[in-house]
């Protein structure tokens, strides 16, 4: 993977003249000031006992459940600090996020399906198939206000799979409406889109094209579509998260923090050889917590996480 940590970049000006997109392109300062930690806060190591974590995902009381995905198994970890195997066997899931119902919705890619697993641990597959071929592998996934799914589609060859090549052409990203079986694609034009999310009041989708290095916001239209992508950030990322301060939280060497104003606000160090994912826990939300490598983390905030 390429080093995302830039001396500085650039904000881009999109302009749409005769249905082509033109750019213009001005220096902005590399560095805030602020910080988003809290103070005397460190990194805190919880467990190294995983083969590779990914998919953090909070639900309402502020407990994190995440994947070690190589060993087909989800774990939680409590506000009480408490780390404990929830469920074996999840059909190699990866990214996750909680809906409203408190169901686990899952990227389950050992087959390339969504999966939704209730409270009481029964599973029901939401998705299978894109006009009748298997998808790339589900990877990440954002759920809307109104209970729709996006989620991102690239190929990543697992040893647990019978094929060895896709069966459908490119990589994409796909929405999933609620109570639906069939998803459409949202945009067919990125190069290998992973870490997604968007912001709470369901206007806008932010996705991670990592293979190009860039991240694009996107506004939501009423029927789900997705309209005026624009460049936010020249970096690519595994997996994202929102605070509630609108501040980007990008992963991958270390935790990079953009501001709403796209200015770098901090870089965050991880002793790990990657940073898949992110999200917000704990009983007030303010605890972030660092799916890496082998490894999971939490470090202390001044922000919460975006609700």
């Amino acid at each position: 993977m390429n080093n995302y940590i830039r001396s500085g970049f650039m904000v881009a000006i999109f302009l749409t003249v005769s249905g082509k997109l033109f750019s213009q392109s001005t220096t902005m300062p590399e560095v805030a000031t602020e910080t988003i930690i809290a103070p005397n806060a460190t990194l805190q190591k919880i467990s190294s006992q995983f083969k590779f974590t990914e998919g953090p995902a909070a639900d309402k009381t502020g407990a994190v459940y995440f994947t070690d995905q190589p060993n087909d198994k989800i774990w939680k970890y409590d506000v009480d600090g408490k780390l404990s195997l929830y469920m074996d066997k999840t059909g190699r899931s990866n990214g996750m996020y909680f809906d409203k119902k408190g169901n686990l919705i899952t990227c389950a890619d050992e087959k390339n399906e969504i999966w939704s697993i209730s409270p009481d641990k029964k599973i029901t597959v939401l998705f299978t198939d894109f006009q009748g071929h298997k998808v790339n592998g589900p990877n990440d996934l954002w759920i809307s206000p109104k209970g729709d799914i996006y989620f991102t589609d690239p190929y990543y060859q697992r040893d647990y799979w019978e094929r060895k090549a896709p069966e459908i052409d490119g990589q994409k990203v796909y929405f999933l409406a609620k109570g639906k079986k069939e998803a459409v694609i949202v945009d067919a034009d990125l190069k290998q889109p992973n870490g997604i999310v968007g912001t709470p009041d369901g206007k806008h989708l932010f996705v991670a094209d990592i293979r190009d290095n860039k991240t694009y916001k996107y506004d939501i239209q009423a029927d789900g579509s997705l309209k005026n992508r624009q460049l936010y950030v020249s970096q690519g990322s595994d997996g994202m998260t929102l605070d509630d301060k609108g501040n980007l939280y990008l992963t991958g060497k270390g935790v990079t923090v953009y501001g709403p104003d796209r200015v770098k606000i901090e870089t965050i160090p991880v002793p790990a050889g990657w940073v898949g994912n992110i999200c917000f826990g704990g009983k007030d939300r303010s605890m972030l917590f660092i799916t890496a490598s082998d490894s999971v983390f939490t470090l202390q905030t001044k922000v919460k996480g975006a609700k």
